[in-house]
């Protein structure tokens, strides 16, 4: 009785003792639980969910910083487009107001024509006179078309007439004016020719081009050609053999080379490398691409509209930006682009700075001669 109450834990009954089993730690219960097959394949099973789940995070925040870039770069394009149609305009207004200016000489210029015809009537009497006023008439005109409009051609026909009308005078009183109006001439004659309407016309010709134009973005996969089966090691061997001569061993060499040729062929068609110097040309949508056309035709209407105001500067700095715009979205490969690029080229090289001479000479001889009669 005495055992029995000091060891409370052992029961006797009759000749036999039950003892309780020592209790587990708690790591080993986790780690049986985990080494039977079901519990183990749920834990694997969340393990990749997870991962699965982490992947699909981060692909989708790839995607929105991509869209992100591109949209910011849209905008971009946008802001550039909005501001050179603010500079076109800009500069309308400024042609405007020369066409303005150029309408009222205009007026003048009809005005004293009018006072001409008037002063043809009273000096009816003095052919001399009238003849020397006609022809300073005929100087004035052509030195204003000389320094406005730059018509070079029109100021050598208007010289060439002053002198056939002093011509038919026969007098030798004449001759110094006829003197200054040959010099006029043959000044007139050096200068360098430029053909501002054939410049012009060159100009439209690639504008009307800029909407057929193939850009890197709008560039489609090209369609899988027809396999072409090489004949490599049977070359100068003859044809080659049916296949019921052949043993299983050959057969199973020549079915993996088919296989094989085949599987070369369908991945050739599939790669294709190109060498770009601007990625993000490949990368535009079509309102891009709309604005990227857009924006080169503004630069060539500007460059257009610089070279009849004869602004050498706006003139080079539009063809250049041209250019820069067809070289980095435009495909330089094509024939079109090519010769877009050789019509600009061609329009560059043409010079507008060309200092137009003044018919001073002419003119201060006609005035000295009306001043001593």
């Amino acid at each position: 009785m005495n055992e029995q109450q000091n060891n409370p834990e052992q029961i006797s009954s009759g000749s036999v003792a039950v003892q309780k089993a020592p209790p587990r730690p708690p790591g080993q219960g986790l780690i049986a639980a985990l080494q039977r097959p079901l519990p183990l394949a749920v834990a694997i099973l969340a393990l990749l969910l997870a991962v699965q789940t982490w992947s699909s995070h981060s692909r989708i925040n790839t995607l929105r910083r991509d869209m992100a870039q591109s949209l910011q770069k849209g905008n971009a394009v946008n802001a550039e487009t909005a501001a050179l149609a603010r500079e076109v305009s800009d500069t309308a207004k400024e042609l405007q107001i020369k066409v303005g200016v150029l309408e009222s000489r205009q007026s003048e210029a009809q005005t004293q024509q009018l006072a001409l015809e008037q002063l043809y009537q009273d000096l009816s009497k003095n052919r001399d006179e009238w003849a020397l006023t006609e022809v300073e008439q005929v100087l004035n005109t052509a030195s204003q078309q000389l320094q406005l409009a730059g018509n070079v051609q029109g100021a050598l026909i208007a010289l060439q007439n002053a002198d056939r009308s002093l011509g038919r005078s026969d007098k030798p009183q004449f001759l110094n004016i006829r003197r200054a109006i040959g010099a006029d001439i043959e000044r007139l004659k050096a200068l360098p020719a430029v053909d501002l309407a054939g410049v012009a016309l060159r100009l439209d010709n690639v504008i009307a081009q800029v909407d057929t134009l193939p850009m890197l973005s709008d560039e489609k996969p090209l369609l899988p050609a027809a396999p072409v089966r090489s004949t490599r090691g049977q070359a100068g061997k003859g044809a080659e053999p049916a296949p019921e001569n052949l043993g299983l061993g050959q057969r199973m060499i020549q079915t993996w080379r088919n296989w094989s040729q085949e599987m070369w062929d369908d991945v050739r068609q599939l790669v294709r490398v190109r060498s770009v110097e601007t990625p993000e040309a490949l990368m535009l949508s079509p309102t891009e691409s709309f604005f990227v056309r857009e924006n080169l035709k503004l630069r060539l209407l500007n460059a257009r509209l610089a070279l009849l105001s004869r602004n050498e500067t706006a003139f080079r700095d539009d063809l250049a930006s041209s250019q820069e715009i067809l070289l980095k979205y435009f495909d330089t490969r094509s024939r079109a682009t090519q010769s877009a690029q050789g019509a600009l080229r061609q329009v560059q090289a043409n010079n507008l700075t060309i200092e137009m001479p003044t018919l001073s000479e002419s003119l201060n001889a006609v005035r000295n001669y009306k001043a001593k009669q």
